[in-house]
């Protein structure tokens, strides 16, 4: 086996979201850091395609502006983000109902009238739950007992009807389950999040956002069609048998037991999108449109929200169903849209289909809100399969910052033998971290501050 003459401090696998924050952080903390990716091209599932002259996310996927890390990490202008209306259509047997955040678009208040979207007792039920989540500390939400989203909207006081007709229809795009069998905790998280954010898409697709995240790295820092088959003792070896070697490795790849045999993974939910050309937008508004029978999870037209996705005199609507593919599914997807959308869909090309197997792990009561990311001596991994993409960023800095520990490369800075002499050395699953805020040399006995306790929020607490 041949190994390169350069041995970096810190070998990071996978060039998704979680290997790019990793990296941003390592090199900030003064480590040479390597990251290999297996494709061409930085985002993992984040990505995005052109298709003709179409642009298509691989899966449909949406930015929520609220998350705190993203503010920190990217330059929210330079993504072009083109937001949702803040809401959503449910379309019933009785037609279309639409929810809305009367606080952003006053003039849809009538739309939460007793009467047409709920009575007054689910209204009441759902201006206090939106209040609490929106309003209350996080930490209330964490300390919370944990169980299953049906089970915590009762005893919030809906009625069964609303939850059918309002609340699954649209988790079930979220959680990508339509059981509400979803961590009641994950739940108010999320609920959180887009209370105080907004959805958005950039411009140019949702992988504009990994394309952020690697503009700023040094040049080299990142190896294409790299795939790693193995870690070993002294790093990790190719598929076409070269070394990589490096004194800690991190594994920021999705689910990959093949890499860390033994490692708990959790099951995983699947989701498929197909995406269909019609002559013009069949909706007219950046909206998304769930159904009260569950047809399907949900549905939009793409170009409605960023019109650069589709080329003039053509709409693009992505529609996505719950689990994989099939011979029919495409035909009951176009039925149910026809019918919702109030229009033919004969005549509707499909452009393409994207089934993710891996899109989201199941999170079913009692979830933990973290999980440990020390495998080994010098073995890390970090990943949605640890927390949720939404909040991951947040724990992911302390995947990075015990990796650096373990190192000891830096000779100043935070991270420097120095800075560790202050105080015991910190793995990812205590509630200790490294200051950032000043050098050890400035305040030695400062040099350790208290954390957030590891059970931090997955859905923007910000």
């Amino acid at each position: 086996m041949s190994a390169p003459a350069h041995t970096p401090d810190v070998l990071v696998i996978g060039a998704g979201v979680a290997g790019l924050a990793c990296a941003h952080d390592l090199l900030a903390a003064g480590l040479d850091v390597q990251v290999v990716e297996a494709s061409d091209a930085v985002g993992g599932r984040m990505r995005s395609d052109r298709v003709g002259e179409f642009v298509v996310d691989r899966g449909f996927q949406v930015f929520n502006t609220s998350y705190p890390q993203v503010r920190r990490r990217l330059a929210l202008r330079r993504l072009g983000l083109r937001p949702f209306t803040p809401g959503f259509l449910v379309h019933t047997e009785k037609g279309r109902l639409r929810f809305s955040d009367p606080t952003r678009r006053p003039r849809n208040l009538p739309d939460l009238l007793p009467g047409r979207l709920a009575g007054p007792r689910d209204l009441a039920a759902l201006g206090l739950l939106s209040a609490r989540d929106m309003l209350a500390p996080v930490r209330l939400v964490k300390r919370s007992q944990d169980r299953t989203t049906r089970t915590a909207l009762a005893d919030a006081g809906f009625s069964e009807d609303f939850v059918e007709r309002f609340f699954r229809p649209f988790l079930s795009g979220v959680f990508l389950e339509d059981g509400l069998e979803t961590s009641s905790r994950f739940f108010h998280l999320v609920w959180r999040s887009m209370l105080r954010g907004t959805l958005c898409l950039p411009t140019a697709g949702i992988g504009a956002v990994p394309a952020a995240l690697a503009a700023p790295l040094p040049a080299g820092t990142v190896r294409f069609e790299t795939p790693v088959s193995a870690l070993t003792d002294e790093g990790a070896v190719t598929a076409d048998g070269t070394e990589l070697p490096a004194p800690t490795v991190v594994v920021a790849t999705g689910p990959a037991p093949g890499l860390l045999p033994g490692l708990e993974l959790p099951a995983y939910r699947t989701v498929t999108t197909y995406y269909h050309v019609a002559p013009r937008s069949p909706l007219r508004e950046p909206t998304l449109l769930v159904d009260e029978r569950r047809r399907f999870a949900n549905t939009c037209v793409l170009s409605d929200v960023v019109p650069q996705l589709a080329p003039p005199g053509s709409a693009l609507v992505a529609t996505s169903v719950l689990g994989t593919d099939d011979d029919k599914r495409e035909t009951a997807v176009r039925e149910a849209t026809a019918e919702v959308y109030g229009t033919d869909t004969a005549g509707w090309d499909l452009l393409t289909t994207r089934t993710v197997p891996d899109a989201l792990p199941a999170m079913p009561p009692p979830q933990p809100l973290s999980r440990t990311t020390r495998v080994a001596r010098g073995r890390y991994v970090c990943g949605d399969h640890r927390w949720a993409l939404a909040r991951c960023k947040r724990r992911r800095r302390k995947t990075e910052r015990a990796s650096i520990i373990t190192t000891g490369a830096p000779r100043s800075g935070p991270f420097s033998p120095a800075a560790r002499k202050c105080g015991p050395s910190w793995s990812p699953n205590s509630q200790w971290g490294v200051a950032m805020g000043r050098s050890p040399q400035s305040r030695p006995r400062a040099c350790l501050k208290r954390a957030r306790p590891s059970g931090s929020s997955m859905i923007g607490s910000g």
